[in-house]
Formats: C-alpha cells, structure tokens, sequence
C-alpha cells in the first residue's frame, strides 16, 4: 500500500481522530492490512484564526509548505491535511512538492453533490467563509455555501473544542446552530467543516442531514493508499 502523509496538530485531536477513522475505514485481520501513515503532529502551525480573521497572526503558509517537504523526505506519496481552515494555504502545500494532494474540499463538493445537495449550510470558522475556502469548489459543481447568522456562537464552540471541553454543551450548542440551518435558513444538506467539530459528530442526531469534511478525506486517503 501506498504511504499517505498527514499535515497534522490542526489540532491535535482532530489529527488523532483521522487516523482513527481510516483504521476504521480498513477491514483487516492482522496489523499488515492497515494504511500506512506518516503524520508531522504540529500544534505550532501558526494560528489560522489569527492570520485570516484577526489579521495579527504570522503565515502558516511557509510552515505547512516546510511540512510538506519534511513529509516528502519521510517518504510519503501523497499528502493530506485534516483541517478546513488551512486550506486556505493549499497552494503553498502543493507547491512545496510533486506529491498528489489529497484535497478536503474538492472530495467534500463531489460527496456534496452525489447526494443531489444544493443550499448547504456549513458549519465552519468564520475564517472559511473569510477566505473562500469552499467558494470556487462549491460553484464549479452547483453547490451555494450559506453561512451561520451566529458566527460568534459557532466559533465559541470550536475555541471551546480546542481547550479541551467536548462535553454535553458544546455539542448542544452545535445542535442548536446546526437545526438554525434547517429551520431559518433553507438548508438542504450540512457540511461539518471544521475538524474541532467532527470530534463532537457522534452526539449529533441522526435527522441531520450531515456530512462531514473529514469523512470525505477519509475516503480519499483510503482509497489512494490501496488503488
């Protein structure tokens, strides 16, 4: 099988849970049947937050290229980055080397689009919306992002994620946001598209018409490192 690279710490946790959903995605008997994974855990990448929505922050960009190429050296043959946010710096990553890159977006637009989805309401940073991360990806297959009208709220519970509170509240507060697009806003489809957030999918109902980012790249990386 193929070795798959993981620009990971974006955050650490949602790094961890990949992996443990590619483990999951691989029927196997024995060690031997599982995808083989490099992963570079950086929780310093610097702040993607900070860059693109405060505008204070240093550029993640020449980091995650840097991670690419050590990948690359490690010996992986493709690369993967479990967080939305930071495909905003795609093109640095891509440029960085001549590995195949496994994007996040393009595999949730075409996932999106194969369930005949249309208004899809994303539950993401604000820094998502602020960069255009999925706009050029969703228009190319028909597909119009609409955003939270509570962004402070959507963004409290991604911040609360990361130190570390995963509990019953967050994932109601997440609930509450998600049937918003439902019930305010004329969502057919949702797309989990921050990776905090995945962490809190299992408590999630399943009337939610979800899909999750980090799912659709699990996929991509399953099926590189076996094709």
């Amino acid at each position: 099988m193929r070795r798959v690279g993981i620009l990971g710490g974006m955050g650490p946790d949602a790094t961890v849970l990949l992996m443990q959903k590619v483990i999951a995605a691989r029927p196997a008997v024995d060690d031997a049947d599982h995808i083989p994974l490099i992963v570079h855990q950086n929780p310093q990448v610097p702040s993607r937050i900070k860059a693109l929505i405060e505008g204070t922050g240093e550029d993640p960009g020449p980091v995650l290229a840097a991670m690419a190429r050590d990948l690359e050296r490690a010996g992986a043959e493709a690369l993967a980055m479990p967080c939305n946010t930071a495909h905003a710096y795609a093109p640095d990553v891509k440029a960085a080397t001549g590995l195949p890159f496994l994007d996040m977006i393009e595999a949730t637009a075409a996932d999106l689009s194969a369930k005949g989805a249309r208004r899809v309401g994303m539950l993401a940073s604000p820094a998502v919306r602020i960069a255009g991360v999925f706009g050029p990806t969703f228009a190319a297959k028909g597909l119009e992002p609409v955003w939270s009208d509570d962004e402070d709220a959507l963004l409290a519970v991604i911040r609360a994620v990361k130190a570390g509170r995963k509990g019953a509240a967050e994932t109601a507060g997440l609930e509450r946001l998600a049937r918003g697009f439902i019930d305010g806003q004329d969502c057919d489809h949702l797309a989990v598209a921050c990776t905090e957030l995945s962490i809190l999918m299992p408590g999630l109902p399943a009337d939610l018409p979800l899909i999750d980012t980090l799912d659709c790249l699990v996929t991509r990386v399953v099926e590189f490192a076996v094709n």
